[in-house]
């Protein structure tokens, strides 16, 4: 803004005449004064509006990249979880598993076994005891079937054990076609003497293979036991098998 200056005194009484101009230059008038002083202050403010003006711009081209910088990707928990490998399954528990449902069926014949054996020795039911014995005869001998078809590479002692159930199944198989044999034997003229039956070579065969046969399934339950206990199956008496 023009300097304050104070007005000068009053002029003597009397015309006193105004100095001209020095040459070249032009008497400055209030309006010629302030001209000059408004523009150079409109352009100062204009370069001060522009310097802020990119300093602000400046900052907000630096939050807006912030803004649009790309972000880490990160799966969600739950797509990490399900990338991971699944635990396999124990494949000697997947044997063992096989193996015990085949147990399961091995006793289904006992209770008929022990029937028809006490009728045919009571001389009682003889036909029906020879069919019953036959058809529990053929029920092990399936087991042994079922079994080769069975893997059990993976479990302990699995050819001691297959080994005992195969000789425990066919002897009791044995043992039953000769207790059938014996109902006939039985069934024709003096089989039975005062209600109990005649000692014959198929009783005393007999006997001998159901001995047999309870040997081996003591065996076969010891090692089968000591797989269950592992693997958290059914344990079994030698009866049971």
């Amino acid at each position: 803004m023009p300097r304050f200056q104070a007005p000068a005194a009053a002029p003597a009484p009397g015309p006193v005449a105004e100095p001209e101009p020095a040459p070249g230059r032009q008497r400055r008038g209030r309006t010629g004064s302030k001209m000059p002083l408004l523009v150079a202050v409109g352009v100062g403010i204009a370069v001060l509006g522009v310097g802020a003006g990119a300093m602000l711009s400046g900052g907000g081209d630096d939050d807006k990249k912030d803004d649009n910088e790309p972000l880490a990707a990160t799966a969600p928990a739950g797509d990490e979880e399900s990338k991971k490998p699944s635990p396999t399954a124990d494949p000697a528990k997947k044997q063992a598993v096989a193996l015990d449902k085949l147990l399961a069926d091995s006793n289904n014949s006992r209770e008929s076994v022990i029937g028809a054996v006490r009728d045919v020795g009571r001389c009682d039911n003889l036909g029906r005891a020879a069919t019953d014995l036959r058809a529990a005869a053929k029920q092990r001998n399936g087991l042994v079937g079922r079994l080769s078809g069975l893997t059990v590479d993976k479990l302990p002692s699995n050819q001691r054990l297959t080994t005992e159930l195969n000789k425990a199944w066919k002897a009791s198989a044995s043992a039953d076609n000769h207790y059938a044999a014996w109902a006939d034997q039985v069934a024709r003229k003096k089989g039975c003497r005062k209600g109990h039956a005649r000692q014959t070579n198929h009783s005393a065969a007999g006997n001998r293979a159901s001995g047999e046969a309870t040997r081996a399934k003591q065996q076969a339950a010891a090692l089968w036991n000591a797989i269950a206990t592992q693997h958290g199956l059914t344990k079994r008496i030698p009866t049971q098998l």
